[in-house]
């Protein structure tokens, strides 16, 4: 509601000042400052091109994080990205105006699954859920919305991982940039740039897990093997990484006991 007033008012100032030259408005939403479980105070986290009032019975993203968990809630969002298909189940990195969600194991066929591409605007109905600090919408169903579709920019939150509040942006799609690529432990003690699986017991295929830091601090990144898998550009970029190396990433910021970005798209810059 909040930036709902704000966008308003810039839209009246911007008429007002028409006739007299003006230079252009701009104006910034304020962020929020959520925990896992409890809300201190929650706004949009980034903004697509348009503003949609939601549904009757639907909730708000703030009115979604104060939901206290194993309650029934009901959304608007729209799909990224999937992660996986298995038995009738899909999961799912969903996003909108105000924030994002994460659909774990929602019911839809095959058939629907290939069906709900990016963009796709649904309604969801689930409960609220965490396991190991992620927060996400569990025995969810669902249904297509109208025509309206919505892909999110990737948010540059690079400045923000050194910060108390980080969770507040759990499950967008964001940006990494300038990070540093540091050295990993296989079983032999050895560094390396990346590990099959966490603890580097798995396969080529697998899950891989690396180090990247900002200001000397790491952070440890995934790329999940459901999402982007063996053969896709991501997999391959990150499995010829050397230790040392500056790069740029996207992805989702998943959180497994602390941030574990599922990384999308990286790129050396030096």
């Amino acid at each position: 509601m909040k930036k709902l007033v704000a966008l308003m008012a810039v839209l009246a100032l911007s008429v007002s000042m028409i006739g007299c030259g003006a230079a252009e408005v701009e104006s910034e939403v304020a962020e929020s400052s959520v925990a896992v479980s409890e809300v201190v105070e929650s706004e949009a986290v980034d903004a697509p091109a348009f503003e949609e009032a939601k549904s009757e019975g639907v909730m708000t993203y703030a009115e979604y994080v104060a939901a206290p968990l194993d309650s029934e809630v009901v959304i608007e969002t729209y799909v990224q990205a999937k992660q996986s298909w298995w038995d009738n189940k899909g999961t799912f990195y969903t996003q909108d105006a105000e924030g994002a969600y994460f659909l774990y194991e929602m019911a839809c066929t095959e058939e629907e699954y290939n069906q709900l591409v990016p963009g796709t605007k649904i309604k969801v109905t689930g409960y609220k859920a965490e396991w190991s600090g992620e927060v996400e919408i569990i025995d969810a169903t669902y249904e297509i919305m109208d025509d309206n579709t919505y892909v999110a920019e990737a948010k540059d939150i690079t400045a923000s991982l050194q910060a108390d509040d980080l969770i507040k942006y759990q499950n967008i799609f964001a940006a990494f940039k300038g990070m540093v690529i540091e050295p990993s432990f296989n079983a032999d003690g050895e560094e390396v740039p990346f590990l099959y699986k966490w603890d580097g017991s798995g396969q080529d295929g697998d899950d891989l897990y690396f180090n990247a830091s900002i200001n000397e601090q790491p952070f440890n990144f995934c790329v999940e093997s459901y999402l982007t898998g063996a053969g896709t550009d991501v997999y391959e970029a990150v499995k010829a990484l050397e230790i040392g190396q500056t790069v740029d990433m996207e992805g989702f910021l998943y959180w497994y006991e602390g941030p574990n970005a599922h990384i999308t798209a990286v790129s050396v810059v030096e």
